[in-house]
């Protein structure tokens, strides 16, 4: 193994709580370099095509504009995200947490522009991905911007990694958004300056309020999981939005209201 990133103390807490903050993954130089690649992709200088999104199409009422800007795959587009210091960073950091055989499952932008005030709803991300046999996954969710209650930082169910799905259901008549009963009450909110992030499990609840700012907040998330279980999900035609990002769909029938 190489650098390790992480105490035995916050491996621990992870494993209790579902969800680990880590300050400063990257440097505030990088945080530069990386804002002006994500710009890229919202001012389409970098053209993505259908793997560009609305995530809050029918949860916000903005009509011109995305309620909540989703880009799945960036580094499908900007090749040298892999091998940048967030990527690296992040994997070394999954394997500490959910074992060696981490590999990156697939990366993601998301955007909440200012006074969009539109939430991302309470869910789980089990109930979008399929019933894999091995449930170890983790996501890292980066602040590129300070990420506060009020811009929509995220908040996390203590302990509800260690409990059942809960029955989801689509969250408005129109998108793909999936959501469960939960509320603040259950919740912890986590406010992150620019450079850091949070880790959380695949069944941990989670969810964000809207951005109510005159300022963007802008995430880069990375999924991880075992090797074996990106093959799995390969076989099956499941690529986390490669090909079909407008399309969501509740993948796992067990979970469903």
């Amino acid at each position: 193994m190489g650098k390790t990133y992480l105490s035995a103390e916050q491996i621990a807490f992870f494993k209790d709580n579902g969800y680990l903050t880590v300050e400063d993954i990257i440097t505030q130089d990088e945080v530069e370099r990386y804002k002006t690649i994500y710009n890229d992709f919202l001012t389409k200088k970098i053209d993505v095509g259908a793997n560009r999104s609305d995530l809050g199409d029918g949860l916000g009422k903005n009509k011109t504009k995305e309620n909540i800007t989703q880009i799945m795959w960036p580094s499908d587009f900007v090749k040298e995200l892999v091998d940048m210091p967030f990527h690296q960073r992040a994997l070394a950091i999954s394997k500490e947490l959910i074992g060696e055989d981490a590999e990156m499952d697939f990366d993601m932008l998301i955007n909440k522009a200012p006074h969009t005030n539109t939430n991302t709803p309470w869910h789980q991300d089990e109930a979008y991905w399929l019933n894999v046999p091995d449930k170890r996954a983790v996501s890292c969710w980066l602040a590129l911007d300070e990420a506060t209650v009020d811009n929509g930082c995220m908040w996390f169910v203590p302990g509800s990694n260690l409990k059942e799905v809960r029955p989801h259901r689509f969250a408005g008549k129109e998108g793909g958004a999936l959501t469960c009963n939960a509320s603040e009450d259950e919740g912890i909110y986590v406010e992150l300056k620019p450079g850091s992030c949070t880790f959380h499990q695949g069944r941990t609840l989670h969810y964000s309020r809207g951005n109510s700012t005159n300022t963007s907040r802008r995430a880069f998330i990375l999924n991880f999981r075992p090797a074996e279980m990106i093959r799995y999900e390969r076989e099956r035609g499941f690529d986390h939005g490669r090909n079909n990002a407008g399309e969501r769909k509740l993948k796992n029938d067990d979970f469903k209201n």
